[in-house]
């Protein structure tokens, strides 16, 4: 399974070439766009983080004192502004209850890290992974719903697989690598926009040899 997945990875990787995720300058904008992009196109995303940076609230200090109401306003785009205003300063809140800064909570050993995240009202498996792999460097692969459709479809997990699972399956047949990891996840996110779709695209898609749902 090992070699089937770095010759996934491989494919993927010619297929579109290098993704050099996560846009953004500096671990805490990883974390607002983490929180921000659930349910939620990128590109709004993006649209919603430069209002930020425009009114210099893109760092923890600026989320934790600026007023709720304005706040909703500048993220309005990512959607959903009324959670994601309070899941922003749940997070800022918990990190300077608990921290003297995003360095000490980011150098904590992984595990602590990933457990604390998700205490954190409004952050899910999903999220907590971004933010371990993307913003503090640690190789906590991230699954979403496109993994777990291409996979399923593929024939090498099941339907429905949970989300630690599937986590557990990459991780467990994968080195542990953070750039690998990064890489990997971004392609995968590239493959479930372009071809493995709802309605699928397979006979574009560069997997399509190597998967069961063709013909089904």
């Amino acid at each position: 399974m090992k070699k089937d997945l770095l010759d996934i990875h491989d494919r993927l990787l010619k297929h579109f070439g290098r993704q050099q995720w996560w846009p953004a300058e500096t671990e805490f904008e990883v974390i607002v766009g983490a929180i921000l992009t659930q349910n939620a196109n990128w590109k709004n995303v993006e649209k919603a983080i430069a209002n930020l940076r425009e009114n210099n609230l893109l760092e923890p200090g600026g989320i934790h004192s600026v007023n709720e109401e304005r706040l909703k306003g500048l993220i309005r785009p990512a959607g959903y502004y009324n959670s994601k205003a309070r899941k922003l300063r749940e997070f800022t809140n918990f990190l300077f209850e608990n921290y003297k800064d995003l360095s000490e909570f980011l150098g904590l050993p992984q595990d602590e890290l990933r457990e604390q995240l998700l205490s954190i009202w409004g952050i899910g498996p999903e999220t907590a992974d971004s933010i371990v792999l993307y913003a503090a460097g640690k190789p906590s692969f991230v699954v979403d719903a496109y993994t777990k459709r291409i996979f399923s479809r593929m024939g090498l997990v099941e339907e429905g697989i949970e989300y630690d699972k599937l986590k557990y399956f990459f991780e467990n047949n994968l080195p542990e690598d953070v750039g690998l990891y990064r890489e990997f996840h971004a392609l995968i996110v590239e493959l479930g926009k372009n071809y493995c779709k709802t309605k699928p695209l397979c006979g574009e898609c560069p997997l399509v040899s190597l998967c069961s749902l063709p013909g089904r």
